[in-house]
């Protein structure tokens, strides 16, 4: 990142702003707009985000035709397909062992459906988080075992299951397992492992989620069938577009990278979501007051955390069940269920977050030179709900955070969430291979750990040192980086339709962040759940609404307060506010500055 924008060195929360292009940036931009006459609010996003100008036809437009790969560029795809593919053909009944998240839910309902079409009979089970905790074990295994399973399928889950699938293998079942978790050295003896992210695979798609290699694997699955003559007039093929809508909502949901192929996928998935073809999704839109067209915002914001809602604090199983049902009913009981689940979480998660940010104050206020990584424990704490409150002390402190659920055992269960350049998930598992920790694992930007309360001090102390470093580099290029300045007036549905072109966003693809310059705060008010709802107004007397969510009693909702009635610059997100039937352009406020 570049120069100060608008010279804001410190905003009123304390960050610096920059502008996203450098001078190479810039002229980028203005290739873009020169050569491929693209607007240039869109070309100076694109430019920020390091596409070329050759490249922005399909940017904006990413096909599956083209971004797809072979599946068998992923190693031992061919082995998972065959052995599948010999399970359908010989009508053997299949277990399906998954997470208990979104991702989970998705992709174990992917491979149910596919083999439902298929005529094969198959058992899926979602674990207990609480009961079970992550992973396969051997006593749901060998009860799949029991009722006729011969092939068991693991997703989203298994690449460091060594002991458990040895056991599954030992009682008499193949095991296959579709994961794309960060992976050790030594894998299990399955009999197809696949995962982008293991250390001997050369596909460059680690940054799939479980679903999309899931997705990947009926693809060559389906090749292998239509090969065999398995699909008949009788038998139709399966629709594998149509099961986008699963893979979209993993992806966005399992907040991975949205680059290259994951891009293509949630485009076309959330098209397949619109025609609200699936029951489930449809019902728990509805409950979710989910109003207007789908977007990615939809599925990561109202969506993921009611599935999320039955694996946190309920029926771990409920969130797979309403996407494999076809009947109404079903989904609209089901879906009313995860809504209560959900509102019953967001009140648990609040009294945690509360305790743990009390604690964190106390333990390093807000002075980032005060430890680089907090570790917090509780007993009171639920341990569904840890992963929130570790994004919540994230977001607030700046900072790596773990938040960690003892038991009445002095068992620990946590988990962490990191910042940009901190690759939490290798620390973990270091933790692990230096028996600091029970075991644990993830992704750079999230993970899980089981640790014992006696050894949480060794652990915390671990985990310090081994991040200190990236924290530090971390938080010298963590400025707030802007992409343009707009104003209330042109800040049009036109202007945010043109930067929709260039989404989705999120993950590895970050939402557009842009000015409003010298506005003045006319309205400020509390609403909701500790949100502050704004009206701002231009030098020109056009006007916006504006939103900053649970700022209240936090240093963006004290800055806006304090300057009521005054003029800020204000730094945010634009989107389209479809409240009451009607499409406003409002924006979704991050800081606020003093205009100098």
């Amino acid at each position: 990142m570049a120069r100060a924008f608008l010279g804001v060195e410190k905003s009123l929360t304390g960050r610096t702003w920059r502008d996203r292009l450098d001078d190479a940036g810039r002229a980028a931009a203005l290739a873009m707009v020169q050569e491929r006459g693209i607007p240039d609010v869109l070309a100076r996003v694109l430019a920020g985000r390091g596409v070329a100008a050759a490249d922005v036809a399909l940017f904006l437009d990413p096909k599956l035709k083209i971004l797809m790969p072979d599946p068998t560029v992923l190693i031992d795809m061919d082995a998972a397909a065959a052995r599948l593919a010999g399970a359908v053909r010989k009508g053997e009944t299949v277990a399906i062992f998954g997470d208990y998240d979104v991702d989970g839910a998705c992709s174990a309902s992917l491979l149910a459906e596919f083999l439902d079409r298929a005529g094969t009979p198959r058992i899926v089970h979602i674990p207990d988080r609480l009961i079970e905790g992550y992973g396969p074990n051997s006593e749901a295994i060998a009860q799949m075992a029991g009722q006729g399973a011969t092939l068991l399928v693991t997703v989203d889950c298994g690449t460091t299951s060594h002991e458990v699938i040895a056991e599954a293998k030992r009682i008499g079942l193949d095991v296959v397992v579709l994961d794309h978790h960060q992976a050790p050295e030594t894998l299990p003896e399955a009999d197809a492992l696949v995962n982008p992210n293991r250390l001997d695979d050369l596909s460059g798609l680690g940054h799939l989620c479980a679903a999309g290699v899931v997705f990947l694997t009926l693809v060559a699955l389906n090749r292998v069938l239509r090969a065999a003559g398995h699909w008949t007039g009788a038998r139709p093929e399966p629709d594998l577009l149509g099961a986008l809508d699963l893979v979209a909502l993993a992806t966005v949901a399992d907040v991975v990278p949205l680059i290259g192929l994951n891009r293509a996928f949630v485009r076309q998935g959330i098209a397949v979501m619109r025609r609200r073809g699936r029951p489930g999704l449809r019902y728990l839109g509805d409950v979710a007051g989910l109003n207007g067209p789908v977007e990615p915002y939809h599925l990561g914001f109202l969506l993921g955390p009611r599935i999320n809602a039955g694996g946190r604090i309920g029926d771990a199983g409920l969130g797979a069940r309403l996407l494999l049902t076809g009947d109404d009913l079903e989904a609209e009981k089901i879906a009313g269920d995860l809504d209560r689940l959900n509102r019953e979480r967001q009140s648990i998660e609040l009294a945690m977050v509360a305790e743990a940010e009390a604690e964190a104050l106390a333990m390093v206020g807000l002075d980032e030179s005060q430890g680089s990584v907090l570790v917090l424990a509780s007993q009171g704490w639920h341990p569904g709900i840890v992963g929130l409150v570790a994004s919540r002390l994230k977001e607030r402190f700046g900072r790596p955070s773990f938040a960690i659920a003892l038991d009445e055992r002095g068992m620990g269960t946590g988990s962490g969430r990191s910042i940009p350049g901190v690759d939490l998930g290798r620390a973990v598992r270091a933790a692990v291979e230096q028996g600091l920790a029970v075991k644990g694992g993830g992704h750079a930007m999230a993970a899980g750990v089981t640790v014992p309360a006696t050894g949480i001090e060794a652990f915390a102390a671990f985990i310090e040192g081994r991040l200190a470093e990236a924290v530090a580099v971390g938080r010298l290029e963590s400025g707030l980086a802007i992409d343009a300045a707009v104003t209330a007036g042109g800040a049009s549905a036109m202007l945010i339709e043109d930067i929709e072109k260039a989404g989705p966003y999120g993950s590895g693809h970050p939402e557009p962040a842009f000015v409003l310059p010298s506005h003045r705060l006319v309205e400020v008010a509390e609403v909701g759940a500790g949100h502050v709802r704004v009206r701002l107004r231009a030098g020109d007397g056009s006007t916006i609404k504006g939103m900053a969510f649970r700022a209240v009693g936090r240093p963006l909702g004290q800055a806006l307060f304090e300057n009521r009635d005054g003029t800020v610059h204000v730094a945010g997100g634009l989107a389209v506010d479809r409240w009451g039937g009607n499409a406003t352009a409002q924006i979704r406020i991050t800081d606020v500055a003093a205009v100098r």
